[in-house]
């Protein structure tokens, strides 16, 4: 089947369309988000899609989910979103949808890093701290963390980048019980994922994680998990510090973008086939090298 750039789902109500993915109503309390083949960097969705994204992203996150259980339940219902739309809309959510549980989302991006790379290596040159949190002196970019840290960011409005902002902040936003227990999730699903990846051969260097609550408060991993948008995947036998690492994930587009004469604001520059297919394969790499399969 051709990429999907946006879906046309009928059969149920459209409730949000992201970046990424498209969420549609699934009775009163759940929801059939769908992985689409866009790609946003900078804060801004490009015009073409990656191929296969959608379904990788999916693949990772399943795996994932499956991988970290038992730190904090998931937003996952085990329905098949197969069986929730008609009939002649199974291709567009086949191998790229889920059925979730409708939670409402905890306004914080929490973020673990343990590596001092991206924005975390542009704060640290400035203030020798990240988020508040005071740092060795003397370290380089791409140097492993003493200990990972959690870095988490204030959701911004859509075209506008997340800010990062400190732990007291986070306190300020969700209270200090809700503030504890999503910077502990966050901590020991990296470090979870972070050891089984060192068996693979990868590094992942940070990532961001998404939480809900449903009605009674009871907190959800939800979203996308470790997947190449909302992680930076670094083969470990090219790691070397003090450089920008080369990587499985979507900094290989990121740097085309920043070649070219852009304000960094939509439209987005036109990318090339090529640069979308290497794209592809780099996410798919990140896919086989984790999970050991390809794209189904």
């Amino acid at each position: 089947m051709t990429e999907i750039v946006k879906t046309t789902i009928k059969s149920l109500p459209l409730v949000y369309r992201g970046k990424v993915r498209d969420s549609y109503a699934v009775g009163d309390d759940k929801l059939l988000i769908v992985a689409s083949d866009r790609i946003s960097a900078f804060d801004v969705v490009l015009d073409d899609p990656i191929p296969n994204k959608g379904k990788i992203l999916t693949a990772l996150t399943d795996f994932w989910f499956k991988e970290l259980d038992g730190i904090v339940p998931n937003h996952l219902t085990g329905i098949d979103p197969e069986t929730v739309v008609a009939p002649d809309e199974v291709d567009q959510v086949k191998g790229r949808a889920v059925v979730a549980k409708k939670l409402k989302p905890i306004l914080v991006e929490c973020v673990a890093r343990g590596y001092l790379s991206g924005s975390a290596w542009k704060e640290y040159k400035q203030k020798g701290s990240i988020c508040g949190i005071k740092l060795p002196e003397g370290m380089q970019q791409s140097q492993k963390l003493p200990e990972p840290i959690f870095t988490p960011a204030g959701k911004a409005e859509a075209g506008h980048h997340d800010e990062n902002i400190t732990y007291e902040q986070v306190v300020e936003i969700v209270g200090p019980e809700v503030a504890e227990k999503i910077r502990d999730y966050t901590l020991k699903l990296y470090k979870k994922a972070a050891d089984y990846a060192a068996t693979k051969g990868i590094i992942i260097s940070d990532t961001k994680f998404e939480f809900g609550q449903d009605e009674d408060g009871n907190i959800y991993l939800m979203d996308e998990v470790l997947t190449p948008d909302s992680s930076r995947f670094w083969p470990a036998d090219q790691y070397k510090v003090g450089q920008s690492e080369p990587s499985y994930d979507k900094q290989f587009i990121r740097d085309w973008l920043e070649e070219q004469p852009w304000d960094k604001k939509a439209p987005a520059p036109k990318a090339p086939k090529e640069i979308l297919q290497k794209t592809s394969e780099k996410y798919e790499e990140a896919l086989k090298s984790l999970t050991g399969k390809g794209v189904q």
